[in-house]
């Protein structure tokens, strides 16, 4: 199936300037298609789609183009009812304020992909958010992307603020001395923030900001064979980051895009990420030629509550910035040689997998399934019931000691019944909750229910942190910055 992807609009290009990537955008031509796991190449109107509904879905969203939302999609009800984040009136549309929950995640998860990528190989670095808009390696790069950038004044000169960490990494990596002995070799930054103007309709609750938290990561290879040997390795190292997080190959869809000089050239390179890594069906986008400066590269797209997709986890081949930023490598002949660069972001950007999950959970919820989030990213692991107040104080003990193991737990002291007790726990997600009364004082045994199948037993403290870091092992931990006693909680928006 054919189609032209739609002229797009100037977007607030800076001093005039209309980017030479929408200039180039305007021309390309995409042919859209099913790769199948047999390593066919179908027709996307000629594909069954009855066994890949999301799929479906996912190639009508992308073809279609039909990107606002009739109502507002459900994360955003449950990012406020949860008291994770919400909008801040106070600053530009598209920066978010984050709720001591909010944060706890959101920092959780920035540990979990940076620890998985310097255990990959990439080495942490720290860039500049701002850069000079005369520096010369940057004009030409610029203008490979849609101009949406932010500016800033300084000394009677203009900078932009970064929308990638691209910028800085590149500069280092020219810096550096390199040896094809060393290649592939990986930098990587956590970039808070970067910052896209994005126009004021495709802002839309966490999905898509202005300001986000991205992990960057960039490879430099010797040549294009290098370059789709590590493209593989970086493609098995996205899905079991996605994995981690607690999104499953199934929750997800593949789009695998490329120039049709690409795909004549190495078709067997698309065909084998698909029939022997990611055994499912993906959507593939084939250009008239090369209109940015990758090819190829994939993402993982989550279908949200209201079949439209979003993007989180990419690799994509880079042809152009090695030139442009003379990021070069001496070979086996002591000869200075230009060299190839993958773009790597293993998670995307970290907002987004807040945004993935919550959908992800709404669809759970509106199929009428319990909704959760991962054990080790709920912001209260375990919480204690008081059943009177002469229990509070064991429940206090109780939650010291699960908080000194690295266990997040807190105690409800409020004045509420015990039925009431229990529901504000499910409507917070807490995955256990224990009870505390005269009986359980007295022998010792908590009266844990879990939220992932509401089961309900009796047992003893040390089975219940058995349980919980045996399910969480691995995993970053991190203290909840909240009072532990619910009474000495604040009330946020929401």
């Amino acid at each position: 199936m054919a189609s032209d992807r739609g002229k797009p609009k100037k977007r607030g290009a800076t001093n005039g300037e209309f980017s030479l990537a929408l200039k180039a955008e305007e021309k390309v031509r995409s042919t859209w298609y099913i790769l199948d796991t047999d390593g066919r190449l179908v027709g996307v109107d000629k594909f069954d789609f009855s066994k890949c509904q999301n799929l479906k879905k996912f190639a009508d969203y992308e073809i279609r183009k039909v990107r606002a939302y009739a109502k507002a999609p459900e994360h955003i009800r449950l990012m406020k009812r949860l008291n994770l984040v919400d909008y801040e009136p106070g600053s530009d549309a598209g920066n978010m304020r984050f709720y001591p929950n909010g944060r706890l995640i959101k920092s959780l998860l920035e540990k979990y992909v940076t620890d998985r990528v310097v255990g990959y190989g990439g080495m942490e670095v720290e860039t500049p958010i701002m850069y000079d808009y005369q520096h010369p390696a940057f004009k030409d790069y610029l203008n490979r992307f849609p101009n949406r950038h932010y500016t800033v004044k300084s000394d009677n000169r203009e900078f932009f603020l970064r929308f990638a960490a691209c910028f800085g990494q590149f500069l280092i990596m020219h810096d550096m001395g390199m040896s094809y002995k060393q290649l592939p070799l990986k930098l990587y930054e956590l970039s808070r923030y970067s910052f896209r103007r994005e126009q004021g309709g495709e802002l839309v609750g966490i999905k898509r900001m202005r300001a986000f938290t991205m992990p960057d990561m960039h490879t430099v290879c010797t040549d294009l064979k290098q370059a789709e040997a590590e493209f593989y390795s970086q493609f098995d190292l996205c899905v079991s980051v996605m994995d981690g997080i607690g999104i499953k190959m199934d929750e997800y869809e593949t789009a695998i895009r490329f120039t049709e000089e690409f795909w004549e050239r190495d078709k067997g390179f698309i065909t084998h990420i698909v029939t022997d890594r990611l055994k499912k069906p993906a959507l593939i986008e084939m250009w008239s030629f090369r209109y940015a400066y990758f090819d190829p590269k994939f993402e993982f797209n989550v279908i949200d509550s209201a079949d439209k997709a979003t993007s989180l986890s990419t690799v994509q081949v880079d042809h152009e910035n090695s030139e442009r930023y003379k990021v070069t490598y001496v070979d086996e002949d002591g000869k200075r040689r230009n060299s190839i660069i993958l773009h790597c972001s293993p998670s995307g950007a970290i907002e987004r997998v807040i945004y993935a999950l919550l959908e992800l959970a709404a669809i759970k919820i509106n199929s009428g399934e319990t909704a959760s989030f991962p054990l080790w990213l709920a912001s209260t692991q375990v919480r204690l019931l008081s059943v009177s107040d002469k229990h509070v104080g064991r429940c206090m003990e109780l939650a010291n000691g699960l908080v000194e193991i690295g266990i997040r737990a807190d105690v409800d002291d409020t004045n509420e019944t015990l039925d009431k007790k229990v529901r504000n726990a499910e409507l917070e997600w807490v995955p256990y909750v224990a009870v505390i009364g005269d009986k359980e004082a007295s022998t010792g045994e908590l009266s844990v229910r879990r939220r992932d199948g509401k089961s309900q037993e009796k047992l003893s403290i040390e089975r219940l942190i058995e349980e919980v870091t045996g399910k969480t092992a691995g995993m970053p931990k991190e203290r909840s910055s909240l009072p532990m006693m619910l009474s000495k909680r604040p009330i946020f928006p929401g």
